[in-house]
């Protein structure tokens, strides 16, 4: 019977654990990114309210 190869095993471990970390930090990229676009919406959002009550 052949033996294990576990540094391959291990190699393969370590990647999926990297590939799987790295999606999740895009996942954390893009959720980061969508709440700042609706940060900046809000201020434009006050200020022409504001505008218009000058008027």
């Amino acid at each position: 019977m052949a033996k294990p190869n576990f540094q391959f095993q291990k190699r393969q471990k370590e990647l999926e654990k990297k590939k799987k970390n790295e999606e999740k930090m895009q996942r954390k990229l893009e959720r980061s990114s969508g709440a700042q676009e609706q940060v900046e919406d809000q201020p434009e959002q006050e200020t022409d309210a504001a505008e218009e009550s000058a008027d």
